[in-house]
């Protein structure tokens, strides 16, 4: 595993950028999901929205509810969505927004961790775990909680356990590893979309969290939302949320609410039904099976890699039964003498994140699948040339 000073993560000249020539350093580190883009370039006006200057001026959404900067509009819409694909529990649950899931994790320690302890709470996840729990969890050194590694390995009571399902880097489902009374969990649910992955039923945990970046592709709206089941922990969410960035932004919701809302259209309303343009989930779907195909016959052709393999499941939401079509592809080198991935890909100008930052070994490495169609289509013509 790498130091501490060589897991940081940066922003470099390539990040969200297409390619400018085929000698181009390819950027597939970050997860940017511009693959999106063509589809929501056909829907149009559909997903448009204006907001006039004197709107949105006040602090205040709704202050009948504890969350009271909260649009009532993207509250229905995403309740709405989420019964329309089944994947989670939201009608008896109460709706916490934030500046992105990031910032609903944090809201989520703060919440979950006892202000009177002796000591910090333990934060752990099971290897591989997404690579900024770590960081997020100790950036800011708190006194009530502090990351404490894998989760199979922790030896304690006490703990908040986080749970992302899919996985980000390798995109297993996960449950969660301890089952400690004393113990809590965060699940984060950030892939739980039938593009990603087939719909087995709808989750049913304390504190489930939501991201419209991996949904629809819009990450720079940065917003997220998590499903919470106790309405105390709810309210200490809201509290840091409050204290941290005094609610959020209201244009983002609003828009959110828009392009939340043309989703579900695309499949409930009679009139654009019989438009498969407009239904997103089978975009992102079919664009992703096609790209995981050409992966697998990449990979197999230059006889360094391989990468996980996943059972067909039958999905509720569409009613086949298909594999998944995650994220990301959790790429294992397995060429003798070569130790680092990340390194070896770097070499021909591909840039991934190495297994170091996963808390696993640096002959794994994550590599976006939701890049634009050039970008990736470069990324494929260039391994295959790899041997």
């Amino acid at each position: 595993m790498t130091s501490t000073a060589q897991q940081e993560i940066s922003v470099s000249s390539s990040s969200g950028t297409r390619p400018v020539s085929k000698d181009a350093i390819i950027n597939l580190d970050h997860g940017d999901p511009t693959m999106f883009e063509s589809f929501w370039m056909g829907v149009g006006e559909a997903a448009d929205i204006t907001i006039p200057s004197w709107r949105t001026l006040s602090y205040f959404s709704d202050v009948t509810n504890f969350c009271w900067f909260l649009q009532p509009e993207f509250a229905h819409e995403a309740r709405r969505l989420h019964s329309l694909v089944g994947n989670a529990v939201a009608d008896d649950r109460f709706l916490v927004i934030g500046t992105g899931s990031t910032q609903l994790f944090q809201a989520a320690l703060f919440a979950l961790s006892p202000s009177d302890a002796p000591e910090p709470m333990s934060v752990v996840s099971a290897v591989p775990y997404y690579s900024s729990f770590p960081r997020i969890t100790d950036y800011l050194r708190s006194g009530l909680y502090r990351w404490r590694g894998d989760a199979s390995k922790f030896e304690g009571d006490a703990y908040i356990e986080v749970v992302c399902s899919p996985n980000n880097p390798d995109g297993s489902i996960r449950e969660a590893v301890l089952k400690s009374g004393n113990g809590k969990t965060i699940h984060d649910l950030a892939y739980y979309w039938p593009q990603y992955i087939p719909i087995t039923g709808a989750a049913n945990h304390d504190i489930m969290l939501f991201t419209v970046s991996k949904l629809s592709g819009h990450a720079g709206t940065r917003l997220g939302w998590a499903l919470v089941k106790d309405v105390e922990v709810a309210k200490k969410m809201v509290k840091f949320i409050e204290l941290n960035t005094i609610g959020v932004s209201k244009d983002s919701q609003l828009r959110a609410a828009i392009i939340l809302k043309a989703i579900s259209d695309g499949y409930e309303r009679p009139d654009l039904q019989t438009k498969p343009d407009l239904k997103m989930f089978e975009f992102g779907r079919r664009l992703l099976s096609m790209r995981w195909q050409k992966l697998r016959e990449a990979v197999k052709a230059s006889g360094i890699f391989t990468l996980p393999h996943f059972e067909s499941v039958h999905c509720k939401f569409t009613g086949e039964t298909t594999e998944a079509c995650p994220a990301f592809a959790w790429l294992k080198c397995e060429r003798e003498g070569t130790q680092d991935c990340a390194d070896l890909l770097k070499k021909h100008k591909i840039l991934v994140r190495s297994g170091g930052h996963f808390g696993v070994e640096s002959n794994y490495a994550r590599v976006s699948m939701v890049d634009r169609d050039e970008t990736f289509d470069l990324f494929i013509e260039r391994l295959m040339s790899l041997r």
